[in-house]
């Protein structure tokens, strides 16, 4: 699959101390992680035999003593194919579309931990 990616874009980006407190009124939060993929009938950058997907990445993270959460996409344009139905990417497609995203939100959790935390980050692993 060729393709041609812009840069990830960050929606946003939470990171909150746990209360343990709250949660136990309330309910504890669970990780949830999703990816989805939107196709972008309108690109500018596409050509006929091209299609943009949109990447989409929401999460909400628990950890030990944080949570993190948010929303990070990208746009990409798989050059000399046309996909009418996002249900015609393959399992592997959709690892390589999302890839990106979760690098950059494995870095953005390594980054801001250290500095919180005062210590080396936390290290996701997909």
């Amino acid at each position: 699959m060729n393709i041609e990616r812009e840069k990830e874009v960050v929606h946003q980006f939470h990171y909150d101390a746990r209360n343990i407190e709250w949660e136990e009124t309330n309910g504890t939060p669970q990780t949830n992680l999703n990816v989805q993929f939107q196709l972008a009938e309108d690109a500018s950058n596409a050509g006929e035999n091209d299609t943009a997907i949109n990447s989409v990445l929401t999460f909400n993270i628990v950890l030990e003593n944080l949570l993190l959460s948010g929303y990070l996409s990208q746009m990409n344009y798989i050059r000399g194919r046309v996909i009418e139905d996002r249900t015609a990417l393959n399992q592997e497609e959709m690892q390589e579309l999302a890839a990106p995203l979760f690098d950059i939100l494995t870095r953005l959790t390594y980054e801001v931990t250290e500095i919180a935390l005062d210590e080396p980050g936390i290290n996701l692993e997909f």
